[in-house]
């Protein structure tokens, strides 16, 4: 099953792969933001995420082979399992677009 990622925009991509903006953050009277997540930690929880994906479609493949799991199921894990690929794969297009552009800025 291949999935145009043109169709959906960058925002909904994300939310399909389990990523979502993080709202501002309640501000402290320095005006430093409080509570939240890190970029770090968004990117870390993305990925673990995007690899439970692969690792749950690659189990349910083997038990289909095996006979032990329903295709319909080992369908849609596989399918789950690209649409996550695709989505980290131009995510990490757009990120590596946005250091090359900063590395294009005049100082």
């Amino acid at each position: 099953m291949a999935i145009d990622l043109k169709a959906f925009s960058p925002l909904q991509a994300l939310k399909g792969a389990g990523l979502t903006a993080v709202a501002p953050a309640a501000t402290a009277a320095t005006g430093v933001p409080t509570g939240g997540k890190d970029f770090l930690s968004m990117v870390k929880d993305a990925a673990q995420d995007a690899v439970k994906t692969g690792q749950k479609a690659e189990a349910l493949s083997v038990a289909g082979v095996a006979g032990q799991a329903d295709l319909l199921d080992v369908v849609r894990a596989v399918g789950n399992a690209e649409f996550t690929l695709q989505t980290v794969v131009a995510v990490r297009d757009k990120m590596v677009n946005a250091y090359q552009e900063l590395l294009r800025m005049p100082i």
